[in-house]
């Protein structure tokens, strides 16, 4: 298959692009390195996806959001998770549809706090489980037999160090366990389902 990997460069991107590459021709993209793209453009990811011609799957890593208390959340700090890793991600989706070849897939990244919030986390709460459920209402409608899942990993053991303190009690997974979701997503059968791995 041919990939597109959006957000190759963070632990979970690494960890995907060697699994998938074992078998398959992954193509990087991001806003610093690879393919360049920024997904909160949709004018961005429809030059990416025209750059790189006819696809098999779309894979996302990335997206950011704001962490802080919730008294000092406004609008414009929720419209951080909102703008890229929520709209950016449904960017990838809405382009996605005419670049895949038939039968092709999308896999989306949500995460652990959509189910088990921290302090600080409720930006990313709200985005995470948005995601899932766009994920679950657009499988109902993908046409030509398109798949589209989401992983939703916890913290990484490769990213504990930044994140020390933030989240109490939760065991930290590799992201090659986390890679392996994604194979899952893209290389197995299913549509609408959220993989979680945690």
């Amino acid at each position: 298959m041919k990939i597109v990997l959006v957000g190759a460069s963070g632990d979970i991107g690494k960890a995907v692009a060697r699994e998938l590459g074992q078998r398959h021709t992954v193509i990087p993209a991001g806003r610093n390195s690879g393919e360049i793209v920024d997904i909160r453009s949709l004018d961005s990811v429809r030059a990416l996806l025209s750059r790189v011609g006819p696809i098999d799957a779309i894979v996302s890593t990335a997206g950011k959001s704001h962490f802080g208390p919730l008294a000092s959340m406004g609008p414009a700090e929720f419209a951080i998770g909102l703008n890229d890793k929520l709209m950016g991600q449904v960017n990838l989706v809405i382009a996605g549809q005419s670049a895949l070849a038939d039968g092709g897939s999308i896999t989306l990244t949500s995460g652990i706090l959509s189910e088990r919030p921290i302090r600080s986390g409720s930006g990313t709460s709200m985005v995470n489980g948005a995601i899932e459920a766009f994920v679950r209402a657009a499988a109902v409608e993908l046409p030509r037999g398109l798949k589209i899942n989401a992983v939703s990993p916890s913290l990484l053991i490769e990213s504990e160090e930044r994140y020390r303190g933030s989240f109490p009690g939760f065991k930290p997974v590799a992201a090659a366990d986390v890679a392996l979701a994604y194979v899952r997503s893209i290389e197995g059968g299913q549509t609408g389902q959220i993989y979680q791995v945690f």
